[in-house]
């Protein structure tokens, strides 16, 4: 069978960010969005822009949204409406979901998270160990910075009320085996917990092949506005006492979880990022990224050091380095000027920048996402050959 094909002039056509002239490699930070995307944000406020609940029509039209909304959030990831949550973004919608749970835990619960992780996975944590006098403990990561799967399971102890974990680190790119380190969470009667906000871009959500008890990610990371997203299994949403005023809806059970008005225009918006993606299709958007991938791992200069993974299994394209005799900011800074958008910095993974020993300053990431080109991989090389 063929692979699939990209018309990557084409689809960078929609996104009007793109005819600018500058090399978005900056893609792990946050994704530009296609036009379908804006023009649903500005059809929403032009069109529909009221509150729930009402009789007239706006307010209808808006409900009508919110339910769409949820309804296409449960294709996305592979579930049910109902079991689906909305909120401002993925770290808000963490902290509301573990302080839901940590009512049903007790001092010396422990909680596991990883060196792969964002700290928007591991700070919830910390913050309810230092409420509840619980134990976190870290799982560890290989030099290759592949997840130590033998330190997982001799962490885990009768104890253990959650494993979290990425289903992608968004600062070395590696993608843990899932289906492992779920099935030694469940082995060990504890929950597992997925970020998945740095894989959503790069290839599809299933929670029920998956088996994950929550799962959490970020639109704004794979086309959409900022907002953020997150699936939690009605049984565990339904055995959780929420956060929330009275008169707010009990049902459906997921927007338990969603405090306050949110904003229905970036529903809107939402809904068509998740539309793009699908005229697009995974297989492509996998096909072109790896070619991407490669084209990096195949030309990157002598000069630069790479953390991870140097080969295009078991990653998604992004790739963090350094330079010598350069600091992140300054390669940063000089691939600004030249119209090459990079980030430099820790990106919040914290841990691992400690297990690889690059703080203060972290590193350089540079991160692809179907809309680059290879003529851009080939740029961002040039630029580090001539620095």
């Amino acid at each position: 069978m063929a692979a699939a094909i990209l018309d990557v002039d084409a689809l960078r056509a929609r996104f009007p960010a793109l005819a600018s002239g500058v090399a978005f490699l900056d893609a792990p930070g946050g994704t530009q969005c296609p036009q379908s995307v804006i023009d649903a944000i500005g059809s929403y406020l032009r069109e529909s822009n009221a509150n729930l609940g009402g009789a007239f029509a706006a307010s209808r039209r808006s409900d009508e949204l919110v339910e769409r909304a949820h309804g296409t959030a449960a294709g996305f990831l592979g579930c049910r409406p109902e079991e689906t949550i909305f909120g401002q973004n993925m770290t808000t919608l963490n902290f509301a979901l573990t302080r839901a749970l940590a009512r049903t835990l007790e001092a010396g619960d422990e909680i596991l998270v990883t060196q792969l992780d964002h700290d928007g996975n591991v700070a919830p944590w910390l913050e309810l160990a230092h409420d509840l006098d619980l134990r976190v403990d870290f799982v560890e990561i290989h030099e290759d910075t592949t997840l130590d799967l033998d330190d997982l399971e001799r962490k885990l102890t009768e104890r253990t009320r959650v494993v979290a974990f990425p289903l992608a680190s968004n600062a070395v790119g590696t993608t843990p085996d899932a289906a492992r380190v779920v099935a030694l969470a469940h082995e060990a009667g504890a929950l597992a917990w997925a970020d998945a906000v740095h894989f959503a871009p790069h290839g599809p959500i299933d929670v029920a092949a998956l088996g994950v008890d929550v799962l959490l990610c970020s639109p704004y990371k794979f086309f959409g506005p900022h907002l953020g997203l997150a699936f939690g299994r009605e049984v565990l949403l339904r055995a959780w006492r929420p956060y929330k005023v009275r008169p707010a809806a009990d049902e459906p059970v997921g927007t338990r979880f969603e405090t306050g008005t949110l904003a229905h225009e970036l529903f809107a918006g939402f809904v068509a990022a998740v539309e793009y993606i699908g005229e697009v299709g995974w297989d492509a958007i996998q096909t072109h990224e790896r070619a991407l991938g490669q084209r990096f791992l195949d030309g990157l200069p002598g000069r630069c050091t790479l953390y991870g993974l140097e080969t295009m299994e078991g990653r998604v394209p992004t790739f963090v380095f350094r330079v010598a005799g350069l600091t992140p900011r300054e390669v940063a800074e000089r691939f600004a000027e030249q119209g090459i958008a990079v980030w430099a910095g820790d990106y919040y993974a914290v841990e691992a920048m400690e297990r690889l020993g690059l703080q203060p300053d972290g590193a350089v990431r540079a991160g692809f996402v179907h809309y680059n080109t290879l003529d851009e991989v080939d740029r961002l090389l040039e630029a580090l050959a001539a620095l």
